[in-house]
């Protein structure tokens, strides 16, 4: 049945039960296990959406130490809940928490709903979310359906059709729904992801350590149980070129930018740049996306050195520059840039890359452009051609993480 027909397969009644008794005996002692506070299940759902286990276990005890409950979140400012979110990736999760706090406090006391339904309402929160929440929190009956229920389900049924299809995906949600025990809904839910993330695992999974390798049709039918679920072939990871300025003013320093609130990495604060166009040096880039993002020229225009830095869907190669302050406005733009003394700009919520731009200005040295005897100085180059319209900078624009699209989240 699981190889393509229209109804769910139905694994022996028994897996339930030992797949809750192995549960009991092996899971592991995570954080957000301790209780069940629908708060704190709720920020560890909406983390580890897009991050393994090992690697949201700090971040997540850092966030729930300095926001404990849907109250605290509420009330910081969102450059606030963006630092303590710093280095868990896909930000607009952490945006999205923030908004639903708000939402929570001002229409219900600060508590989660308890309904399916009324948990998808809120902002940032999907169907998987929604049931995950749903079922470990308030032990509602349904099936929370992520990547390692699809892969074990895939595996019990001996899946053929690709799991990316809504279909196939229906149908291993069923195959999971007809052993779901009405008494346990969350536990089990727990335990299939459980089983996922340590044993029935992408790559060679330990079939021998299965406590349900018996009603697995993979496990019985195939030489290599892990062939399933079929996969796609990888997508390739385009690279993204971009030219990144740290100015200096008279002061020593550094001018710093706010991305807007919406979209890629979103509020996290960056230093000016952009995507080097065709056939441009990347001089004459950083010249450019200087002046049409902040107004402000440089002189003493500096190469610092490069960075390189791996999103989920492409790269980006940062070429960094280091200049004095020449000619610009008399202030910031509004709050979304700000002169920074260089010891203080890791107050703020910055992208990975932005961090690794910093690493690179410390091991080069933090003198000013023009000091010392540093190889390679020349003055900046002035754009030759009228700056473009607000709307085609805009588009040009990727930014000092450049233009990720990490996305989603």
């Amino acid at each position: 049945m699981g190889t393509g027909g229209a109804q769910a397969a139905r694994p022996p009644e028994s897996v339930a039960a030992r797949l809750l008794a192995w549960y009991g005996r092996s899971r592991r002692p995570l954080p957000w296990r301790a209780n069940r506070d629908p708060y704190r299940i709720w920020v560890a759902e909406v983390m580890l959406q897009q991050t393994r286990v090992a690697q949201a276990v700090p971040y997540y005890e850092r966030f729930l130490r300095r926001f404990p409950s849907a109250r605290s979140l509420a009330r910081a400012d969102l450059s606030s809940v963006l630092k303590a979110w710093e280095g868990a990736g896909y930000y607009a999760r952490a945006r999205h928490l923030h908004e639903a706090a708000r939402v929570l406090v001002a229409t219900r006391d600060g508590a989660l709903p308890q309904t399916v339904a009324e948990l998808e309402a809120l902002p940032g929160i999907g169907a998987y979310i929604a049931r995950a929440v749903g079922s470990l929190a308030f032990d509602l009956p349904v099936v929370a359906l992520e990547a390692n229920g699809v892969r074990v389900a895939a595996r019990w049924t001996r899946e053929t059709g690709d799991v990316r299809d809504a279909l196939v995906r229906a149908r291993l949600e069923q195959t999971l729904a007809t052993v779901l025990p009405a008494d346990r809904p969350g536990a089990f839910n727990e335990a299939v992801m459980e089983l996922g993330e340590t044993i029935c695992t992408p790559i060679a999974p330990r079939c021998g350590s299965c406590p349900v390798a018996y009603a697995c049709r993979a496990h019985r039918e195939l030489d290599d149980p892990g062939s399933v679920p079929r996969r796609g072939p990888r997508r390739s990871r385009p690279l993204v070129r971009a030219a990144v300025v740290v100015l200096v003013d008279r002061r020593g320093r550094w001018l710093l930018q706010r991305r807007p609130l919406t979209g890629l990495l979103g509020g996290l604060w960056e230093f000016p740049g952009g995507k080097i166009e065709p056939g441009e040096s990347l001089r004459d880039a950083a010249v450019r996306e200087l002046r049409e993002e902040t107004g402000w020229s440089a002189s003493s225009l500096a190469p610092v050195g490069v960075v390189r830095h791996a999103y989920s869907h492409f790269s980006v190669e940062l070429h960094v520059f280091r200049g004095r302050a020449g000619t610009g406005p008399s202030r910031p733009r509004g709050r979304d840039r700000r002169w920074l003394d260089p010891g203080r700009v890791t107050s703020l919520p910055l992208p990975k890359a932005t961090e690794k731009v910093l690493r690179l200005l410390g091991a080069a040295g933090t003198a000013s452009p023009g000091s010392g005897s540093r190889p390679g100085r020349t003055s900046a180059s002035r754009p030759t051609a009228r700056r473009p319209p607000a709307h085609r900078a805009r588009a040009r624009r990727t930014t000092a993480s450049a233009g990720r699209s990490r996305a989603p989240r």
